[in-house]
C-alpha cells in the first residue's frame, strides 16, 4: 500500500465542501438557528386529511417540500425541513415510527418518542403542516403487515440490506405510501443513510411517481460524529467511540488520497480502525459505485466511489459514509 500522507482537514470541516449543492457540510455549530416561524403548523392524524391539505396547498399555487421522519428530532432533521422551507412555499413532515422497517421489537421499542420535542422543531424550522398518524392509520391491519409490499431488487440485497433482512421493503413500502398521499413534491432525505437514499431515488423513478427526492449532507457533530436519534442511547464512553466511523472514513480517504485504488485495501483501512477501538465492532465497510452500490474493480475513479461503514458501538447499531473524494482533495 502506498505511503499515507499527512491527515488533511477532515472532510466534515466547515471549510471542507462536499456536495455540489451546499458549500459546506454542516455541523452542530455551522446550522444556522431557524428564524422565527411564519405560524404553528397544523398537526393531523389521518392520511386523508393529510391529502387534503397538500392538494389544497397546490391549488394555492404553492410548491410542496416533504421531510418523512421517524421524529427524535435533531439538527440533522432541522436542517432538511429549514433547506425545504426555503425552497418550498409548504413544507410537510411526517412523523412516523414505522415497525415494518424493524426486524427486532425490542429495536423498535427502544426507538426514542420525542412528540412535544419534535413540534417544536418542526414549527422553529417552518413547517406548514405535520403529519403524525398512528400505525392503524397507514396499516389498518396491524399487527398484521399490509398485503401490498413495495421492494426495490438489487440496490436492496447487499449492504444494509443483508445486515437488516426486510428493512428496506419497510422503508419502501411506507415512503410510497407518503408520496401517494403527497402527490407533486420535493422530497428531502439526508446523505447519512446513502444506501436507502439511493433506493428511495430508485423507486421514484421506476414507479415514475412525481417526486423529486433531494439529498441533503449529513449533519455532523464538531468531532466528526454523524448525528442519528440513536445516539442519545451512548453512554459517555461509547459515546466517545462512536467517532471511530467517521474516523475510519477519513483514514480510508487519506489511503485513497495517497494512490491506493484496491477496494479491498481501502475496506482493510477502516476495518483496522474499528479494530483498535475496544467498543466497536465492525458489521460492514466498504468502498463502492456512488451510482449502483456495487463494488468496483479499482477506486480509479474516486469521485464516483462512496465509502460506507457501520459497526455497533455498545448496544447501538451506527452508520455512515462519505464521498471517496472530494472536488478539493
Amino acid at each position: 500500500m502506498p505511503a499515507l500522507s499527512p491527515a488533511p482537514a477532515p472532510w466534515w470541516r466547515p471549510d471542507v465542501p462536499t456536495v455540489p449543492t451546499l458549500s459546506t457540510v454542516p455541523t452542530l455549530s455551522t446550522v444556522p438557528a431557524a428564524g422565527p416561524s411564519t405560524g404553528v403548523p397544523a398537526v393531523v392524524r389521518t392520511a386523508e386529511a393529510f391529502r387534503q391539505a397538500l392538494e389544497a396547498a397546490r391549488a394555492g399555487g404553492a410548491t410542496v417540500g416533504l421531510v418523512p421522519t421517524m421524529g427524535a428530532m435533531h439538527a440533522g432533521h432541522r436542517s432538511l425541513i429549514e433547506r425545504a422551507a426555503a425552497e418550498c412555499e409548504h413544507v410537510a413532515v411526517t412523523i412516523f415510527v414505522n415497525p415494518l422497517q424493524f426486524s427486532d421489537p425490542d429495536d423498535l421499542d427502544r426507538y426514542p418518542r420525542t412528540f412535544e420535542a419534535d413540534l417544536e422543531v418542526c414549527e422553529a424550522a417552518g413547517a406548514s403542516t405535520i403529519f403524525a398518524p398512528r400505525v392503524a392509520e397507514l396499516y389498518p391491519d396491524w399487527p398484521d403487515p399490509p398485503a401490498t409490499r413495495v421492494t426495490v431488487a438489487g440496490l436492496t440485497e447487499l449492504w444494509e440490506g443483508a445486515s437488516r433482512p426486510g428493512h428496506f421493503d419497510g422503508v419502501c413500502t411506507v415512503v410510497a405510501a407518503l408520496f401517494a398521499l403527497v402527490g407533486t413534491c420535493r422530497a428531502y432525505f439526508g446523505q447519512k443513510d446513502f444506501q436507502q437514499l439511493a433506493v428511495i431515488r430508485r423507486m421514484a423513478a421506476d414507479l415514475h411517481l412525481p417526486v423529486d427526492v433531494v439529498a441533503c449532507p449529513t449533519v455532523r457533530e464538531p468531532d466528526g460524529l454523524a448525528l442519528s436519534s440513536r445516539n442519545v442511547r451512548l453512554s459517555p464512553p461509547e459515546r466517545a467511540a462512536a467517532t471511530v466511523l467517521s474516523r475510519a472514513l477519513a483514514a480510508a480517504r487519506r489511503a485513497i488520497a495517497a494512490g491506493e485504488r484496491r477496494p479491498a485495501a481501502v475496506v482493510a483501512v477502516m476495518a483496522d480502525v474499528v479494530a483498535a477501538e475496544p467498543l466497536a465492532w465492525l458489521d460492514y465497510a466498504a468502498a463502492v459505485d456512488a451510482a449502483d452500490l456495487s463494488v468496483p474493480r479499482s477506486v480509479q475513479h474516486p469521485d464516483e466511489v462512496r465509502l460506507l461503514i457501520a459497526a455497533e458501538v455498545g448496544p447501538v447499531r451506527l452508520i455512515d459514509n462519505c464521498p471517496a473524494r472530494t472536488p478539493d482533495d
